[in-house]
C-alpha cells in the first residue's frame, strides 16, 4: 500500500484553521500509508460498537447535518469553559448554524430540543430559561464523545505508531476544552467535509446513512482490499443491515438502491440474497473522509498537547515556548 505515514509538525496552537482542500497532499499521503486501510476497518468497526453501546447518540453522528450541529453545539459548551463564550444554548446554537450554513433557525431549535428530550444534553440550572437557559452534555454524552475521540487517536497511532490515544485518555477533559472549540471550527468550514463526493453523499444525508455505510465497510476483510475493483462484505441480506443500523428496511432499501443505481455496490449473486459488493470508488470515498477527518483531529491533538503544556509551565521562557509550540 505505501510508506509509513510521517505527520508534519504541527502549526503553533493559534494558526488559522486549515482545512482538508489545502491539505490535499496530506490527505493522499495518509491514504497511501501502509497501515491506513487497518486504521478504516478500526474505525468503522468502531463506529458499529459504539451505536450498539448507545444507540441514541451515535446515531447523531451517523447523518452530516446532526453530526455537525453536535460538533457546533459541542463547540459552544466547552467554549464557555474557556471562559470564551455564552456556553451552550438554543440561541447560541441557532447562531451558529446559520452562520455556517448547516441549518435553519428552527431547525437548530427543533434538535436542541430533541437532545435535551432525550437527555443527550440536560439543564445546566439557573435562572435563564427558554433561548438563553444553558445545557451541557449528559454523562453519557461525554463518554461517548470521548470514546469518538479516543478511537480516532487509536487509528492514528496504528498508522504511524503514535501514543495519540493514551496521552489523550489521561486527561480527556482537560483535551476536549481544547480541541472540540477548534475540530469545530475546522469541520464547519471545510469544503470537503460539508460537500461529500456521490456515494458517500447518498448516505450521509439519509437518517443514521452513515451507519450503513459504516456497517459495509466493517463488513470488508483486509484481504478483499487486495481487489482491483470492488470488495465483498460479509453483509448478504437488506434485513440484517437495516437491523444492525436501527434503520427500516424500506428505507435501507432505497438508499443501496440509490448507491447500486451509480455503480457504488451490488449482489455477488441474487440480489437480497447474496453478498454485497461496494465498489472501489465507494471505499475510496469513505476512506478519503476518515483521511480528511483523521488529519483534523491530528492537528488539534497536538496543538491542544502544546497549549495543555503551555499552560502548565507560565514561566517558560519565550524561546522554550516557541520550541513547545513546534514540537507537539
Amino acid at each position: 500500500m505505501g510508506e509509513v505515514y510521517n505527520f508534519p509538525t504541527s502549526r503553533p496552537p493559534n494558526a488559522a484553521p486549515e482545512t482538508c482542500a489545502t491539505a490535499k497532499g496530506e490527505v493522499d499521503l495518509l491514504i497511501g500509508a501502509q497501515a491506513f486501510p487497518r486504521a478504516v476497518l478500526l474505525l468503522a468497526r468502531s463506529f458499529i460498537a459504539g451505536y450498539e453501546t448507545y444507540p441514541r447518540g451515535a446515531a447523531l453522528f451517523a447523518t452530516q447535518q446532526r453530526w455537525l450541529l453536535c460538533h457546533a453545539a459541542l463547540a459552544c459548551h466547552f467554549r464557555v469553559a474557556n471562559a470564551d463564550g455564552p456556553g451552550l444554548t438554543r440561541r447560541t446554537l441557532a447562531h451558529v448554524a446559520l452562520q455556517h450554513g448547516i441549518a435553519s433557525r428552527n431547525t437548530a431549535h427543533a434538535f436542541f430540543d430533541e437532545v435535551l428530550k432525550y437527555d443527550v444534553i440536560r439543564s445546566a440550572g439557573g435562572a435563564a430559561d427558554g433561548h438563553a437557559a444553558q445545557a451541557v452534555p449528559s454523562p453519557a454524552a461525554l463518554s461517548m464523545l470521548i470514546r469518538w475521540y479516543a478511537v480516532h487517536f487509536e487509528a492514528l497511532d496504528l498508522v504511524d505508531n503514535g501514543c495519540r490515544a493514551a496521552r489523550f485518555l489521561a486527561q480527556p477533559e482537560s483535551m476536549l476544552a481544547c480541541m472540540q472549540p477548534r475540530v469545530a471550527d475546522v469541520l464547519l468550514s471545510s469544503p470537503d467535509v460539508r460537500a461529500p463526493r456521490p456515494f458517500y453523499a447518498i448516505f450521509t444525508w439519509a437518517d443514521a446513512g452513515g451507519l450503513l455505510m459504516d456497517r459495509l465497510v466493517a463488513g470488508i476483510s483486509p484481504e478483499e482490499l487486495a481487489e482491483p475493483n470492488r470488495y465483498q462484505t460479509d453483509v448478504n441480506a437488506i434485513s440484517h443491515l437495516a437491523r444492525s443500523s436501527g434503520l427500516s428496511r424500506a428505507h435501507t432499501s432505497r438508499k443501496l438502491s440509490a448507491a447500486e443505481s451509480i455503480g457504488g455496490m451490488g449482489w455477488s449473486g441474487r440480489r437480497g440474497h447474496s453478498p454485497i459488493w461496494i465498489s472501489r470508488g465507494f471505499y475510496e470515498e469513505y476512506a478519503g473522509a476518515q483521511a480528511c477527518k483523521l488529519l483534523i483531529l491530528n492537528n488539534a491533538f497536538e496543538e491542544a498537547t502544546a497549549a495543555i503544556m503551555l499552560a502548565s509551565e507560565p514561566n517558560l521562557k519565550p524561546q522554550a515556548r516557541s520550541l513547545v509550540s513546534t514540537t507537539y
